[in-house]
Formats: structure tokens, C-alpha cells, sequence
């Protein structure tokens, strides 16, 4: 259990073998906004926040506040980059946190010219790892509309199990309904964290 995660020191990024994974910082903002318009369609289905075009001023904020979010531990968004370089590969990072057990749940996007070349399962498996090594997670969990099989699929070649299936548990940004799948990972019971 931790009382104040502020205060609990880690690392503000890590590479994996292709990937560097880091909290957001001011520069992103320009070429975070071109991955996401070059990707907008394709997320449009899935990303709430891929429905508007942002300016580059909102874009410029989003960063910062991520930043601040990053640093304050409620929320650990992380920018993927093309390791040793600025190129913006996706987004992903560890949300919804719950500090007391500690548990996570990591979200994840690609940029479409980087999709199906297992960047998000790498990524993935850099986050779990990343959870339970630093961040001494005993549950990391993965949520995802049933119907985004793509990102169902990343779950699974994660190593991640289909721990059931919410109906009718939220609606989507086109106000219809939905079926979250929630898979998750878990410490095993003779290594749980609890300091």
C-alpha cells in the first residue's frame, strides 16, 4: 500500500528492444497531433478523444497536462518512439490506478503505419513488466470494447487472461452500448507486493 505515490521515484522512461516508452514532455505535441491525424480514422472507432481535430494549442496543453499527471503518479501516459529517435510510434501507458493494491490498467493506440507490426504487444509487455518489476503492481488489467478485436488479440499474444466479459457496461461515444472484455495479469499469490 502506498500513502502518498507522489513521493515513490521511477524511472520517466524505458526501452524495450524496438521501443523507447516515456511520460510526455512540451516537444511532443507537434508530432504527437500529426500521429494522431495520420491515424484519426482508424481510431475514431475506439478513442473518444480521436473523434475532434485538436489544434495545435490544445495539443501543446494536453502534453503539459500529461506531464503533469505523469509527475503527480494519476496517470502514467507514455509516448512510444522509435527507440533512439523522435518518431512517434503509438501511445499507451498504465491507468486507472489504484495506488492501495496497487493495480493498473494499460491502454494503447498505434499509429496506422505502424499497425500489425507488434509494436503494442511489445510495448505491452514492457508496461506489465515495467508494473509488476517498479511499480509493484499485484494486478495489471486490459479493457477493450468486445468488438475491437485488434486490441483483444494484443491482450491475448501478451500473455494477458479473459477474466469475463461486462454487458451493456457503458455506453460508447456514439452512445450505443457496449460489451467490455477485461482481461488481466496478476502477481502470483507467494510473490504479492505489500510494502
Amino acid at each position: 500500500m502506498m500513502d502518498k505515490p507522489i513521493l515513490f521515484d521511477f524511472p520517466y522512461s524505458f526501452d524495450t528492444e524496438r521501443l523507447t516508452l516515456r511520460g510526455p514532455l512540451p516537444d511532443d505535441a507537434i508530432p504527437l497531433r500529426e500521429a494522431v491525424l495520420e491515424s484519426q480514422e482508424e481510431l475514431k472507432p475506439w478513442m473518444p478523444w480521436a473523434m475532434n481535430v485538436l489544434t495545435e494549442e490544445e495539443y501543446r496543453v494536453r502534453v503539459r497536462e500529461g506531464q503533469l499527471k505523469f509527475l503527480a503518479r494519476e496517470d502514467l501516459w507514455m509516448m512510444l518512439l522509435l527507440r533512439g529517435t523522435d518518431t512517434v510510434v503509438g501511445g499507451s501507458g498504465l491507468h486507472r490506478m489504484d495506488w492501495n493494491v496497487p493495480k493498473f490498467e494499460i491502454g494503447y493506440w498505434v499509429r496506422s503505419r505502424f499497425a500489425g507490426q507488434g509494436y503494442i504487444t511489445e510495448a505491452v509487455n514492457g508496461l506489465t513488466a515495467f508494473a509488476f518489476d517498479t511499480l509493484r503492481a499485484n494486478r495489471v488489467e486490459i479493457r477493450c470494447d468486445v468488438k475491437n478485436t485488434r486490441s483483444a488479440a494484443v491482450a491475448r499474444r501478451a500473455g494477458y487472461t479473459l477474466e469475463g466479459t461486462f454487458h451493456n457496461d457503458a455506453r460508447d461515444h456514439f452512445d450505443q452500448l457496449r460489451d467490455t472484455y477485461i482481461f488481466a495479469k496478476i502477481r502470483e499469490e507467494g510473490e504479492l507486493a505489500t510494502d
